[in-house]
């Protein structure tokens, strides 16, 4: 689908507005950001992402409002394991709360970059070399198989390795100075462990793209569809993070629906050239799956003591 440049730049130029309402507006003082703010802010999110739903139906067509709407739940599903793997970061940094969305702020500025760089790699291997749908899809049954194999997930940040280069590279100071992600002491600039978060929260997303991007490549390879769809998930993702946070026990088994739901698509893009499953239907299966694994979640946990 030709898209006219205009409106990549006035969708580019929404989430600029946004993100700078975000920071210089509505989070320009530290606070602690609240379960009740947080629900606003993501019904805020996931109203425009259905606003716009329903401006790609009338513009493009309902076949791409499906892909649109589809690449969107599936990102938004996945995006809940981030929120695991973040709320076990910031517990083991022993980061504040009230310091938490800004480095997520941040984090998300550079996924957005870094998803960016992942669709237009990866639509154009596509486009030139078909036989890579089979590597992306053997890619996406292998991550939802291990999904559902591994066991409890295990923090250890010390001994990842970028961190280890930084720390060889860069000082850092053992304790927190407020928000700073550097200080300067002695004419020596250091980074604090605030801004190691940040770099952990950068590569978590950037192993949880390898998963998202070739899973939303299943539905549709239309650079504006994946590209707008991914956006609107991420930038929800913050306040999803916030709401979910002091709960996220309470969604023990949706892990299980997210493996299947990876394994679908990568046999979707497997059997392709087989046979192609219509859209309207990988949407069923996706919604179904997502909404079997949330309910039984939720009731195999109900009598967990409340927070």
């Amino acid at each position: 689908m030709e898209i006219n440049i205009w409106f990549w730049v006035i969708f580019n130029l929404f989430v600029l507005l946004m993100l700078a309402l975000d920071l210089g507006v509505f989070h320009r003082k530290l606070h602690v950001v609240s379960v009740k703010e947080a629900l606003s802010w993501t019904g805020v999110w996931i109203t425009l992402a259905l606003i716009f739903n329903v401006f790609v139906y009338y513009t493009f067509g309902e076949t791409k409002a499906l892909e649109f709407f589809t690449g969107y739940v599936i990102e938004k599903a996945l995006s809940v394991d981030n929120i695991f793997v973040f709320v076990l970061i910031f517990t083991y940094f022993q980061i504040p709360a009230i310091y938490q969305h800004k480095v997520l702020f941040w984090g998300i500025i550079g996924a957005l970059i870094m998803r960016i760089i992942f669709i237009f790699a990866g639509v154009a291997l596509l486009e030139k070399f078909h036989f890579t749908i089979y590597i992306f899809g053997a890619i996406l049954i292998f991550t939802g198989i291990k999904m559902l194999t591994e066991k409890d997930k295990k923090m250890e940040p010390d001994k990842n390795p970028v961190i280890k280069w930084f720390k060889k590279v860069m000082p850092t100071t053992n304790e927190l100075h407020g928000d700073k992600f550097f200080v300067k002491k002695d004419n020596i600039t250091y980074a604090t462990p605030l801004f190691l978060v940040l770099i952990i929260v950068e590569i978590t997303d950037l192993i949880f793209a390898v998963d998202s991007i070739p899973a939303i490549l299943a539905v549709t390879q239309d650079h504006f569809i994946v590209y707008t769809s991914n956006v609107f998930a991420i930038l929800g993702l913050r306040s999803l993070y916030f709401a979910l946070a002091h709960v996220i026990e309470r969604f023990k088994y949706l892990a299980v629906g997210l493996a299947a739901i990876l394994v679908f698509v990568g046999a979707k893009m497997v059997m392709i050239d087989v046979y192609k499953i219509p859209i309207h239907l990988s949407l069923l299966v996706i919604v179904s799956i997502l909404v079997i694994s949330v309910v039984y979640s939720l009731y195999r946990t109900r009598d967990l003591p409340k927070k």
